[in-house]
């Protein structure tokens, strides 16, 4: 049994489903340049919005967006969890946590989410205050 799976039981029974979407998508596109990362957003209807990963020699767009975007597009009111998976050691999908862009965009778009993290093994959900407690801000004239 691998590390992960010992501490999936921390998760409630609707975010293990969440992290499977998103493994099921990454095996059926998973793609070392193309596709190495898969998503999965619930919305506060229940409903769930996949994403993967865009990659090209020039450009990378992360999943997480790439299933924000598509819970925009069908109108969902609010994110309530988004978990992200890559690929592992003997093409096991894992949880991966938000690199510093998605850290970044993930607050605009689902600020109240919770997001599941690998945190050395012990895979949970946590707030995004917890992952970027001080966010960016632009300047501002505080004069």
């Amino acid at each position: 049994m691998n590390d992960e799976a010992v501490t999936l039981s921390a998760l409630s029974q609707a975010d293990v489903n969440l992290r499977q979407l998103a493994s099921d998508l990454l095996l059926r596109t998973h793609d070392g340049v193309k596709h190495r990362v898969a998503a999965a957003a619930r919305g506060e209807s229940g409903r769930s919005y996949l994403g993967v990963n865009l990659g090209s020699n020039r450009v990378n767009i992360c999943a997480e967006p790439s299933a924000l975007a598509n819970a925009a597009i069908a109108g969902e009111a609010a994110i309530e969890t988004i978990v992200a998976v890559g690929m592992g050691t003997n093409d096991v999908p894992q949880v991966i946590n938000p690199c510093g862009v998605c850290r970044e965009l993930i607050p605009n778009f689902a600020p109240a989410a919770r997001i599941i993290v690998n945190d050395c093994g012990d895979v949970r959900p946590v707030l995004i205050d917890d992952l970027l407690p001080i966010p960016w801000v632009r300047a501002r004239n505080y004069d």
